[in-house]
């Protein structure tokens, strides 16, 4: 990989974490001000502040010190994977890894700084609501989507040339 695509995509991943940072700060100073975050949008969408100290969608919370710190290191651990994977494939793929780890690298922050990843996107159809998230998460579940989605193509591509 050539420095002019390695600058690409480090902009891709900084643009990433900035759209999630942004959201962030607003939503928590948005709470600093009302003392908490209860925003209707619309029918479907509120803006609703909850603290995750567990991973994607609230999976695996544990107010245990240790169990959340092995969780974050696992996560670091992860990231560099998903880094040095960005490097041994194809320049789509590197685009999907690149919005994963942009995402993931916001969500790593907030860990470290504030303890816990701010989620504050609650998506719901009358009484049921989706886990609530944030934009990194978005940002990290369509890569995972598109990432899947490249698999599929390739793997029905080398099984159409074989046959």
């Amino acid at each position: 990989m050539n420095l002019k695509k390695i600058i690409l995509y480090f902009i891709l991943i900084s643009v990433v974490f900035s759209l999630d940072r942004a959201s962030k700060i607003y939503i928590i100073n948005l709470a600093e001000i009302e003392s908490n975050v209860d925003v209707y949008i619309n029918e479907y969408l509120n803006l609703y502040l909850i603290w995750n100290k567990g991973i994607a969608f609230g999976f695996f919370s544990s107010e245990k010190n240790l169990f959340y710190n092995l969780i974050t290191l696992l996560i670091f651990f992860i990231m560099v994977g998903i880094l040095i994977w960005m490097m041994r494939v194809s320049s789509y793929s590197r685009i999907y890894l690149g919005l994963i780890l942009g995402g993931s690298l916001s969500n790593f922050f907030d860990r470290i700084y504030y303890g816990a990843v701010p989620d504050f996107i609650d998506f719901h159809i009358k009484s049921f609501h989706w886990f609530v998230f944030n934009v990194a998460d978005i940002f990290i579940t369509t890569g995972v989507f598109c990432l899947i989605l490249v698999e599929l193509i390739s793997e029905n591509k080398i099984k159409n040339e074989t046959t």
